[in-house]
């Protein structure tokens, strides 16, 4: 169904929305830490160059990976539960675009991870993202 892939480790998401990885573990290689939630109800993947998230039916995403490029999304968790319908990448941050035209963002600061300087910018409204490659 879709391929994705960071520097160093491939992500795919199969027919019937499960998650398989390989690669290097901790480049996004290895997704045990998370296999419950990606054994199924996965539409959508997206990586930075050593982290994947991946998009699940009920609008929520799910990371692993390289901490500090986005595999650790415990700090935005809630946010992340539900209602994201698109995400986006560069090399080492994600972006959520909310049903609601909100932003939530994860990674390196220095990268885009943080957003918290422009946050009230990003409360709704927002209608498109754009990104550099991963």
């Amino acid at each position: 169904q879709e391929v994705c892939s960071t520097a160093t480790a491939f992500a795919v998401v199969t027919s019937d929305g499960s998650v398989v990885t390989w690669g290097l573990p901790e480049a996004g290689g290895n997704s045990d830490a998370v296999r419950e939630q990606v054994s199924s109800g996965v539409f959508s993947l997206c990586a930075t160059q050593s982290a994947f998230a991946a998009l699940r039916h009920d609008g929520s995403v799910v990371t692993w990976g390289r901490e500090g490029t986005g595999g650790d999304s415990s700090g935005v968790r809630e946010q992340l539960a539900g209602g994201v319908s698109r995400i986006f990448s560069n090399a080492s941050a994600f972006v959520a675009l909310k049903d609601d035209g909100s932003v939530v963002t994860l990674g390196m600061p220095s990268s885009g991870g943080d957003s918290t300087s422009v946050q009230e910018q990003l409360q709704g409204g927002v209608q498109r993202v754009c990104s550099t490659p991963a």
